[in-house]
């Protein structure tokens, strides 16, 4: 299988991470997408994936699968190791709410604020709304506010275990350092939660 991204981008950076806690980075081929230059617009890869995003799987058959999380939920599956996704069916519905709720209320957030309020990706950027991009900016920040305090009663994003959750988060907050909105000091748990999961292998850390 291939995955199409660009490595560094916020979202590939998910399906990376997710690949490596399952142990299957070496067994899917990546494909370079230089979004810096407008490759992810060109009639050839919007074929592929009519949202002209990365990242994109493309399997075996031909099938082409794009959005982090459906590319995640199938890695979860085509291969062993730990669970992303939930194995009964409270863990699954509770991740995919977890989940959603990081993605909008932090990482989506920041990437509005980062592509509306600032200058973003410049020339690439077609429409800015600096308004929306800064009410953006308060709700990443009221997402921060919320996972502290969800993180202060349990030690993973979605509960008991590390998750598609975790990552999202993790990879939002990221993504927020880099588009400068600080993570707000008085979420002690937050903060906590984060340098635990930055010594995570497949976050670039040297072990779990």
């Amino acid at each position: 299988m291939k995955i199409y991204d660009y490595e560094g981008f916020p979202n590939p950076a998910r399906v990376r991470i997710a690949l490596a806690e399952k142990g299957a980075t070496e067994k899917v081929q990546f494909v370079h997408v230089d979004v810096m230059k407008g490759e992810h617009r060109l009639p050839a890869f919007v074929s592929k994936n009519p949202s002209a995003s990365v990242p994109a799987l493309e399997l075996d058959d031909g099938t082409f699968i794009s959005e982090c999380s459906a590319i995640t939920e199938y890695i979860d599956h085509a291969f062993e190791g730990i669970s992303l996704t939930g194995k009964t069916a409270k863990e699954r519905a509770v991740i995919h709410m977890m989940q959603r709720r990081a993605e909008q209320g932090v990482m989506d957030a920041v990437g509005a604020y980062f592509h509306h309020a600032t200058p973003g990706l410049g020339a690439l950027e077609l429409y800015q709304n600096k308004e929306w991009g800064m009410k953006q900016h308060e709700r990443a920040l009221s997402g921060m506010q919320y996972f502290n305090g969800v993180l202060a009663t349990q030690p993973f994003a979605a509960g008991e275990n590390f998750s598609v959750t975790d990552i999202t988060l993790f990879v939002g907050l990221s993504f927020a350092d880099f588009a400068k909105i600080a993570i707000p000091a008085d979420c002690t748990a937050l903060l906590a939660w984060r340098a635990r999961m930055a010594k995570r292998t497949s976050m670039g850390g040297t072990g779990s």
